[in-house]
């Protein structure tokens, strides 16, 4: 029961426990500068014009776009075999 909380979510995206781990700390961080560039930009609106819009782009890509092309090349390979 208690490894199934580590392991449900993870294993719906067709990552182990230590490879999700690995997928949201690379997040992490982006968000982290992002945020505070967000808040710098809220009194500052010269500054840091477009570092949200670029974040979340480049995230939706590796999150979205980036997990589809893998998971249709695991797909394809499992064809193959």
């Amino acid at each position: 029961m208690l490894k199934r909380l580590f392991t449900d979510h993870p294993a719906s995206v067709d990552e182990t426990y230590t490879e999700h781990m690995a997928m949201a700390l690379g997040f992490a961080g982006p968000l982290f500068v992002a945020a505070c560039a967000a808040l710098v930009h809220a009194f500052l609106p010269f500054l840091f014009v477009t570092k949200g819009r670029d974040t979340i782009g480049d995230l939706h890509d590796r999150l979205v776009v980036n997990r589809r092309v893998q998971r249709e090349g695991r797909l394809a390979s499992l064809g193959n075999d």
